[in-house]
């Protein structure tokens, strides 16, 4: 009897030291212009997501001459730190970073200055962030307009804007390779977002074409190594007028959530086969006033420990 007794409580402690902690959704976003910072929601199913901290903000903006912190994007790193880049400013050659290990107390910002060796560089928009493990480094991404670089497009976009991705790679974000073309899919681009589906790299990006023929929509390019040999882009996956793309699996089904930002609200779609897409906007819920930023995820106990500050 106390052996079989002995032999259950083993039991029960190893089924202990082996039971995984729940995992949730957390996106971050801001509002308005930015002004006020780093906004936070939460969701268990990916549809309903509802706003942390009263929907006020988590950290405000301290870098860049306009001081804005738009386009937040979060991950999650090796080293277990959330680690954040954002838009600092609409005519600004450099993006801001910050780190934190429970999003709620975050490192001194800085400001990463990753165009200003470029002359003529007209913005810095909407980096985001990728950890690829084969390499152990971090990759950031962003849009710039260099007038000139892309000339045969140089007319087709907002206000002479007409944007080419860049990047960097460090592997502290102290030190930062030297910037370099991304990825030119023959139109002006931006907000590209990236994650890995087994051996294949998938950058969602936007196209930001204005005229002749507005197109301001997402399409996908895939490539087997992160740094070059990207496809072209695919067709629309989205309806046209939409930005800032963020995506997840979810079971069997992937979700991308974008900015429907000439309706005011978020919209998304979802596919089993990252080929066919359907829209389901209908079926999310986002707290009043989201603008778009990253969807990742969390043990529970981070959210808990958000929820009872």
């Amino acid at each position: 009897m106390y052996k079989h007794l002995i032999t259950l409580l083993a039991l029960g402690i190893l089924l202990g030291c082996t039971h995984q902690e729940t995992e949730v959704y957390l996106f971050s976003y801001f509002k308005g212009n930015g002004e006020d910072g780093l906004h936070l929601a939460s969701s268990s199913d990916g549809f309903h997501w509802e706003a942390l901290n009263n929907n006020q903000s988590f950290l405000i903006p301290q870098v860049g001459k306009d001081k804005l912190m738009r386009d937040p994007c979060i991950i999650k790193g090796a080293d277990g730190k959330f680690h954040m880049v954002w838009t600092v400013s609409w005519n600004e050659k450099g993006i801001g970073y910050a780190n934190s290990t429970d999003l709620i107390h975050w490192s001194e910002q800085k400001y990463i200055p990753v165009m200003h060796h470029e002359e003529k560089a007209r913005n810095c928009w909407a980096p985001e962030l990728f950890y690829d493990s084969h390499s152990e480094n971090y990759l950031i991404c962003w849009a710039t307009t260099i007038p000139g670089r892309f000339a045969e497009t140089d007319s087709l976009g907002d206000d002479g804007y007409n944007h080419r991705m860049y990047y960097v790679t460090t592997k502290d974000f102290v030190d930062f390779s030297k910037t370099k073309l991304f990825y030119d899919p023959g139109f002006n681009s931006i907000d590209a977002t990236l994650l890995k589906n087994k051996n294949t790299y998938l950058m969602f990006i936007k196209n930001e074409t204005l005229g002749p023929k507005p197109e301001k929509n997402i399409r996908i390019a895939t490539s087997k190594n992160l740094l070059f040999d990207w496809s072209q882009a695919s067709k629309p996956i989205t309806q046209n007028w939409v930005e800032g793309p963020t995506v997840m699996k979810l079971n069997d089904k992937w979700i991308m959530y974008f900015d429907k930002y000439i309706e005011n609200k978020m919209g998304a779609v979802s596919s089993s086969d990252l080929k066919n897409w359907i829209d389901i906007s209908d079926q999310i819920h986002f707290p009043e006033d989201t603008r778009h930023g990253t969807v990742f995820k969390v043990k529970e106990s981070v959210l808990n420990k958000i929820q009872s500050q």
